[in-house]
């Protein structure tokens, strides 16, 4: 998401990088670009002109530090903006224990509205709630068999009537249910629209009275663009929301809906859809998506990732074997497949800093995954504890019964080795900083971050990335004008 848009950024960024310091001639350059990359992101006009006056007067205002180049001060302000623009400091999803909430979910037809109660549902159930799906949607034939197959997938109860009966009294009804079954988050999944009519709306306005929600969402498909920002506005307008969901934003590469829905609705985007599967759900924080779409990557996004899908004792015991040299291919795999688990390659990828808009066009082929996991599975235990003791023979049988080549073993195996040493370097590292203090000392926490939340850790690893990456930059300046 938003590659297009990061691209046309950093080449504006790197012109600047080339000037002595900031004028009002440079500035005024430096934002036609901007807007055309805006505009062409189908970001809302009124929107990019805004946020455009804002950033020249932030830009041309503030006094020039030695320490940083035009182009380092340019990212600093059109980060703070951006972040403005996407909602400022829009509080966490939460919702208060040991009370029933309702969740509200509205859209067009075709956005993707069932399918997000399930993705909702399935992480609610997944932080310790008990959700349950409610089939308010009467007009669609089938909407509410999808429900039911969304839910089960999802591993969530879904309550329904039937198609007989009005959305207000199956919502109602279904409020009663979850009271009396110790349901504490109701999902209500109301009609599609195919377009902004009065009947409908009128519905949806009265199960919004009968059910009281704490939220009401309207989930939109970011692929639409300005019409999803016009449809929120409409939504917003007649029913009232407290948030949109962008369903489809793995496949926007522009990114406009999401940088224009706050600023045009005064309301926030919530969550966003990255994908087909019911996991492809991420909240949306607006100081993280500014950060990727500067190519700055989105390391606390990656951190909370791996928490949930490594366990700690696991991670300590591969540090074990890592320091110990006794880490195996079975290692390597176990490792592997959790990764996998945590999404695309391409995904996890994007959120690393500088990555992003080098990922553009390069395929990332998981099929080298998948090829790796079947020629560990066709070794023996044995073979996989003592990758040493494989001779041709043995390569050759695992080539066949893996349907590679030896040469493609022998490729796993260097990729094993370099994997192995990459990991005890870093480990070293770790042991390096923590006895950086003073006689033999551990080091103090503002070292190594040991008393800081991964959270915590993980902003300050992305501070630390970033500023290293402008140090680069700076030292490959210098040597340029020495050279010249």
């Amino acid at each position: 998401m938003f590659e297009n848009l990061t691209e046309k950024l950093e080449s504006v960024f790197k012109n600047l990088r080339g000037q002595g310091q900031i004028t009002e001639a440079n500035v005024r350059q430096a934002m036609r670009d901007v807007k055309m990359a805006l505009l062409e992101a189908d970001v809302n006009y009124k929107v990019v002109k805004d946020f455009l006056a804002r950033v020249q007067e932030k830009a041309l205002g503030q006094e020039v530090l030695t320490s940083v180049t035009p182009g380092q001060q340019m990212v600093k302000i059109i980060y703070d903006e951006l972040v403005e623009v996407l909602g400022g400091n829009n509080p966490p999803f939460s919702l208060t224990p040991g009370q029933l909430h309702t969740i509200l979910m509205l859209g067009l037809q075709g956005s993707g509205k069932t399918t997000f109660c399930g993705k909702l549902a399935r992480r609610l159930a997944k932080e310790g709630w008990k959700p349950l799906l409610v089939a308010c949607d009467i007009h669609r034939p089938a909407a509410v068999q999808q429900l039911h197959v969304v839910g089960q997938a999802a591993g969530v109860d879904v309550f329904s009537m039937g198609t007989d009966k009005p959305a207000p009294e199956i919502a109602k009804a279904a409020l009663e249910h979850a009271r009396q079954h110790g349901y504490n988050v109701v999902i209500v999944d109301t009609a599609g629209r195919l377009h902004i009519d009065e009947v409908r709306m009128d519905e949806l306005q009265a199960i919004k009275e009968v059910t009281k929600p704490t939220f009401t969402f309207l989930v939109a498909d970011a692929m639409t663009g300005q019409d999803a920002v016009t449809s929120a506005s409409t939504f917003h307008e007649k029913v009232g929301i407290d948030g949109v969901c962008l369903t489809k934003m793995d496949g926007d590469a522009r990114g406009g809906a999401a940088l224009s829905i706050h600023a045009i609705t005064g309301k926030p985007v919530k969550f966003i859809g990255t994908g087909e599967k019911l996991e492809d759900l991420q909240e949306f924080f607006p100081d993280r998506m500014a950060s990727r779409i500067l190519g700055m990557g989105d390391v606390i996004s990656l951190v909370e990732k791996a928490q949930e899908h490594f366990d700690e004792k696991q991670a300590m015991e591969l540090a074990r074997k890592m320091r110990t040299a006794s880490f195996t291919l079975q290692d390597f795999l176990d490792q592997m497949q959790q990764v996998k688990k945590m999404g695309p390659l391409r995904n996890l990828l994007e959120l690393l800093p500088g990555v992003g808009s080098a990922l553009k066009d390069v395929d990332i082929p998981e099929s080298e995954i998948k090829r790796t996991e079947a020629i560990i599975l066709s070794m023996t235990p044995e073979e996989r504890e003592h990758p040493e003791i494989l001779n041709g023979s043995r390569k050759a049988r695992i080539a066949r019964g893996s349907g590679t080549t030896p040469q493609q073993v022998n490729a796993l195996l260097q990729q094993f080795e370099a994997t192995k040493k990459m990991m005890q370097g870093v480990l070293k590292m770790q042991d390096r900083m923590k006895a950086a203090g003073a006689d033999g000392q551990a080091a103090p926490a503002s070292i190594t971050g040991g008393n800081l939340s991964a959270r915590e850790r993980a902003k300050r690893l992305q501070r630390k990335l970033f500023e290293r990456r402008q140090r680069q930059q700076q030292l490959r300046r210098q040597r340029q004008r020495k050279k010249r």
